[in-house]
């Protein structure tokens, strides 16, 4: 037992087989590997073969945290399947992938975790999976593990999905006539009008596939014995205080790379273009960035009169179009003649890093998705944000950002697109007076995620607590 103990818990991580999960789940690895954990870090093998696929000189067989492991982390890497093929199209067959992960996906992790239990020293001591898996906890404990549920969203989006029964009962989801004055019942929320849910929180055909693995995910994370959330305490206290009395609830983040732009793992599902040298052409403080993350799609007609609406703004932008951006079988989806038209005004690129832009000088504002990790790092970088939401925990976010904290504005006010608002907003936020209010606000933000990463910050100290109540039960679980 003595010799378990100091080599420390042993922790298996499976990574949910989207973007905006997976990087925050790499770092999450990193961050417990340098605090004396070993990690076994699982990746989808669809997953991995993009990754790896966008590596220059990489094979399919590359160890992604082969750079992680010489500095001196005990992080294992391995892969599990799906359930499905490889190299199926997941974007454009998106019920048939939700569907394998879960249906399909758990016997191929029951499989992959007895191989590692009896392959592998130290013992293993717990899973660490996404809160969307929906087979967490009954994997977890089948192999007398513990299980920690690791959120990449914001609480509040944690609590609307925790609290179903309660929207259910009050007749605000899930129902033919739904209800829509505010919601006033959740604990440790005041209000939130029923246009701020999620966007499967607004439906009421629930019958979806999506659905299912949502209803399922929230049902297995009640049994989870630790949950881990990339927030912060000081951005939502009460939320995250009302989930505390549930079960241990821990706000560690922003899970960020150390030094921010410095991610020694690739986790890029596309090759990223390097619009460096287009940047130092602009004066400081000059372009728009524009990305609509990794994951929802946008109509070709909405993405047209956006693009429209960018050119007659006379605005410089980078706009990041990934190729399934409308559809896998619609790769070139801009206006005819809009390339041409923007000239050098508009650098238009497949992906990026990121987290490179948005630190450069002459990046003045963010037009987004929304998605979580966008936003946290748009405030890092304090770039205003012009809102976009796409697709679920997109439109809570957007909430957060033009509601609550007064960081952002939002693209279009109503459900229609027009070129006229587009153009409005995108030189709203890009005018020196908006633009000012809104950075004031948003500096005032980073301080709050600077002090919550600080030694005597909040997250770093949830993130002790967290390590601190977790050795005992790990070493429980091992007798």
């Amino acid at each position: 037992m003595a010799a378990r103990e100091k080599k420390g818990p042993h922790a298996i991580l499976i990574a949910y087989p989207l973007q905006g999960h997976l990087i925050p789940s790499v770092h999450l690895a990193i961050n417990l590997a340098s605090r004396g954990f070993t990690i076994t870090f699982v990746n989808t093998h669809s997953i991995h073969h993009q990754t790896t696929k966008t590596i220059n000189g990489n094979r399919s067989g590359e160890d992604i945290f082969a750079a992680a492991r010489e500095s001196g982390l005990d992080i294992r890497y391995d892969t599990v399947s799906d359930g499905l093929p490889v190299e199926l199209d997941r974007s454009l067959n998106h019920d048939e992938f939700m569907s394998g992960l879960v249906d399909l996906m758990p016997a191929h992790v029951e499989k992959l975790v007895a191989k590692i239990m009896q392959q592998f020293s130290p013992p293993v001591t717990c899973l660490v999976v996404d809160t969307f898996f929906v087979w967490g906890s009954p994997i977890a404990k089948k192999f007398g593990l513990l299980c920690v549920s690791f959120w990449t969203e914001p609480a509040l989006v944690y609590t609307l999905y925790y609290h179903m029964d309660l929207l259910k009962k009050n007749g605000h989801f899930a129902c033919q006539d739904i209800r829509k004055d505010p919601i006033d019942y959740i604990p440790g929320l005041k209000t939130i009008d029923p246009k701020d849910l999620t966007s499967y929180l607004q439906d009421s055909d629930t019958s979806s596939v999506v659905h299912k693995l949502i209803f399922a995910a929230f049902n297995n994370a009640k049994g989870a014995d630790f949950v881990l959330c990339n927030t912060v305490q000081e951005l939502e206290p009460q939320v995250i205080e009302a989930l505390q009395s549930y079960k241990p609830f821990y706000a560690i983040g922003p899970i960020f790379p150390l030094g921010f732009t410095n991610a020694t793992v690739p986790t890029s599902l596309w090759s990223e273009s390097d619009c460096t040298q287009w940047l130092n052409s602009k004066p400081h403080g000059s372009v728009l960035y524009a990305s609509f993350g990794s994951y929802a799609h946008i109509t070709k007609s909405g993405l047209c009169k956006i693009a429209n609406g960018l050119l007659i703004s006379k605005v410089n932008f980078v706009w990041v179009l990934r190729p399934d951006v409308v559809s896998s079988n619609d790769i070139d989806p801009l206006p005819v003649g809009f390339k041409e038209a923007v000239c050098d005004r508009g650098m238009i690129i497949p992906w990026c890093s990121q987290r490179q832009v948005l630190t450069h000088p002459a990046i003045r504002g963010f037009l987004t998705h929304c998605g979580w990790n966008s936003i946290l790092e748009a405030i890092w970088c304090e770039l205003p944000l012009l809102c976009f939401p796409l697709l679920t925990d997109q439109f809570t976010n957007r909430k957060l950002v033009v509601d609550n904290w007064k960081i952002g504005i939002n693209l279009i006010d109503r459900t229609v697109i027009t070129e006229e608002e587009v153009s409005k907003n995108v030189n709203r936020l890009m005018d020196n007076k908006l633009g000012s209010q809104l950075k004031d606000a948003i500096r005032g933000m980073k301080k709050k995620l600077e002090d919550a990463l600080s030694p005597n910050g909040s997250s770093e100290k949830n993130l002790k607590a967290f390590v601190n109540e977790f050795k005992p039960n790990a070493q429980t679980q091992c007798l």
